[in-house]
């Protein structure tokens, strides 16, 4: 086989042979890709637009992305303005990227991401309808009544993260959306990053044939304890005072006394003398009455 390649001094992208050859991404996949990545910086072209310049119809197109999100070459967020609108910044790479780098990169300013606000708060409520226009092809990218909860999509991101290291755990768009809120539980419950890999990915065996249902089983079946609620804080200790039983001691009392452990057992010890006393007094009148009672 011959070739001849002339390398081109414009209009160029540089693109991998991992992505032109990758085993597992459909050729509509790497047409979205390498068109996608051909974009100049400056483009924000959403991922649905570029489908359709690049001819790729609907179904092909939400399979495709699908597969980039699974190698890690795609990732999208959903996000509230402070006008209570919902939108997906996206992010496309020549090089697949985990979720926590892909936000790392969103961080970096590599595309111009609005961060989420921090001193107005979302508005509450249902993001509005925009005022002028909407498209009439929905590819699913388009905002929604019905945003997931934050939980669930970190838990997503997280259980992209662990399948994306651990090839025998590749899941599929749906298959993520549907274990999202197990994940979301276990970092409810206080799990880490490590935990959740370590559960799912410990002692698999060579071939899997369900992702899905082996990563559901381990959800559910590993799933931990219930953070227990936080003790309740130990009474501070009472103030020291002067002993009132005129010992001169200092003490620290435990409830309310006034007078020190030794003052109290003295006083204590003599209350028992004298009652003792007393009784020995009571019961020697009561023999010498019977005395002199006797005819």
């Amino acid at each position: 086989m011959l070739r001849h390649v002339i390398a081109p001094t414009r209009f160029f992208s540089q693109i991998p042979n991992e992505i032109i050859r990758h085993p597992r991404l459909s050729a509509e996949a790497v047409r979205l890709l390498i068109w996608q990545l051909s974009q100049p910086n400056s483009a924000d072209v959403p991922l649905s637009r570029t489908a359709d310049q690049a001819g790729i119809k609907k179904t092909a197109f939400m399979r495709a992305k699908r597969e980039l999100m699974a190698e890690g070459y795609f990732h999208e967020w959903r996000r509230q303005g402070p006008d209570g609108r919902w939108s997906r910044p996206q992010l496309v790479s020549n090089v697949p990227l985990t979720a926590d780098e892909a936000v790392a990169v969103r961080a970096g300013g590599i595309r111009p991401v609005p961060e989420p606000p921090t001193a107005p708060e979302p508005a509450v409520g249902e993001p509005s309808r925009r005022a002028v226009g909407r498209s009439q092809d929905n590819r699913g990218e388009n905002n929604t009544s019905h945003p997931p909860h934050p939980l669930a999509e970190r838990g997503a991101q997280a259980l992209v993260a662990v399948c994306h290291t651990e090839r025998r755990l590749r899941l599929s768009g749906p298959d993520i959306k549907r274990l999202a809120p197990l994940v979301g539980e276990w970092l409810l419950r206080g799990a880490t990053l490590r935990d959740l890999r370590d559960a799912l990915t410990d002692g698999l065996p060579e071939r899997v044939h369900s992702p899905a249902g082996i990563t559901r089983d381990r959800l559910l079946r590993k799933m931990p304890d219930p953070a227990l609620p936080a003790a309740e804080p130990a009474p501070r200790p009472q103030p020291l005072r002067a002993c009132a039983g005129g010992c001169g001691r200092m003490m620290r009392p435990v409830a309310d006394e006034s007078e020190c452990r030794d003052c109290r057992q003295g006083a204590a010890e003599s209350s028992y003398d004298g009652a003792v006393a007393a009784t020995r007094r009571g019961m020697g009148a009561v023999r010498a009455a019977m005395r002199n009672c006797v005819p």
